[in-house]
């Protein structure tokens, strides 16, 4: 149970001009928080994108660069709340085996089955976080390639055209 501990606080750092977003697994909503300040990049995409300019504007701006340039924040986005959302599942399910355990040796002690109860309804709502994340990265990367595949072409753009 020492090994849980080590992880219950974990930074993240983001490159070029993300924040450093912090998250604590046993915190569930100060995780939710944190998620939601790691989607920002997510949110924000289609404003991203409409500053790409147009064909008559093309000149000024080099559009592949910032589209690679998007291209390598959304990855890094993804990458990292999906180790984030993983991680809190994985201590989520070793904290749940743990009061199973207590639950087992002691199943009449009402905090324990409150606890153990309460930390299943965690790691369903982990789970299902993944689920969200799945979609959140299909809509920005259709939308990301709507607006690039002219300028940046990716593995991704090539599988869906």
């Amino acid at each position: 149970m020492a090994a849980l501990h080590q992880f219950k606080l974990k930074s993240l750092h983001w490159v070029g001009s993300l924040m450093a977003v912090s998250y604590n697994c046993f915190d569930f909503l100060g995780f939710q928080e944190a998620l939601k300040k790691m989607r920002d990049v997510d949110d924000k995409i289609i404003y991203a994108l409409n500053a790409l300019p147009t064909e008559s504007f093309k000149g000024q701006i080099n559009s592949g660069s910032t589209c690679k340039d998007l291209y390598a924040k959304l990855e890094q986005s993804h990458t990292t709340r999906h180790a984030a959302i993983t991680n809190c599942i994985t201590l989520s399910a070793t904290q749940l085996k743990a009061l199973r355990e207590q639950h087992d040796a002691q199943p009449n002690d009402v905090e324990t089955d409150q606890k153990f109860k309460a930390e299943q309804r965690k790691l369903r709502v982990l789970q299902a976080e993944l689920n969200v994340e799945d979609i959140i990265k299909e809509r920005s990367y259709k939308a990301f390639n709507e607006r690039c595949r002219t300028f940046f072409r990716t593995e991704l753009s090539h599988s869906q055209t």
